[in-house]
């Protein structure tokens, strides 16, 4: 039987503390003593040959909607901070914070992301395209201009989001049914809940009503 301080009232044995301290102690040094040499040596040679950047301000080029941007910004800072505060890109918004909302959506070589879940230092090399690139020579894409018709958007905080996932999803697909485009919707969310507005939207353009970008 053992006290409040896990130790064994009955003698000098094995105390429940000290058996569960020497079991974990035993179990890891297990687990090194079967691992592969080749393993950490692996490891050994990836910390010598990634290259470290930071904590100072690095250049940073993005192509955004098809313009090169020229930057600096620290290696922590997000695609959303980047092409926010750094380029004046203000068609993703921040709401959630966390990857969950969608309002920061853009597209990253044609596939939609959360900007606010990804560094900037990973966009580099690639073509981001945000709700600004949704309007080329005064002229609305049909995605944004389906929206405008139909009324869908309220605060305005998620509509970036939706369509420019909207528009990747009908490049994608340019057939899609209804139900196709809502489930590559899944991820955004209306916090005013306009989202009959929406559907009207998409049935518009899945009926054919200008569905090119």
């Amino acid at each position: 039987m053992n006290d409040s301080q896990g130790h064994n009232k009955h003698g000098p044995g094995l105390s429940r503390r000290a058996f569960l301290k020497g079991s974990g102690v035993a179990a890891a040094a297990s687990a090194i003593a079967g691992a592969p040499v080749e393993a950490f040596a692996a490891g050994a040679d990836e910390k010598t040959t990634t290259a470290g950047m930071g904590p100072a301000p690095v250049q940073l080029e993005l192509t955004v909607n098809g313009a090169k941007m020229m930057t600096k910004v620290e290696p922590r800072v997000t695609l959303l901070d980047a092409l926010r505060n750094y380029l004046d890109v203000t068609g993703c918004k921040r709401v959630c914070d966390r990857g969950t909302c969608g309002a920061c959506t853009v597209m990253l070589d044609g596939k939609v992301v959360y900007s606010c879940s990804m560094l900037a230092l990973e966009a580099r090399g690639k073509s981001i395209r945000t709700a600004e690139g949704l309007i080329a020579d005064g002229k609305l894409d049909a995605v944004p201009a389906a929206f405008v018709k139909a009324d869908a958007q309220q605060c305005g905080f998620c509509t970036p989001g939706f369509v420019v996932a909207m528009r990747a999803a009908f490049d994608h697909n340019p057939k899609a049914t209804p139900a196709e485009i809502e489930n590559a919707l899944a991820g955004n969310i209306c916090r005013c809940g306009t989202y009959k507005q929406m559907r009207d939207a998409i049935a518009s353009l899945c009926q054919g009503k200008g569905k090119e970008g």
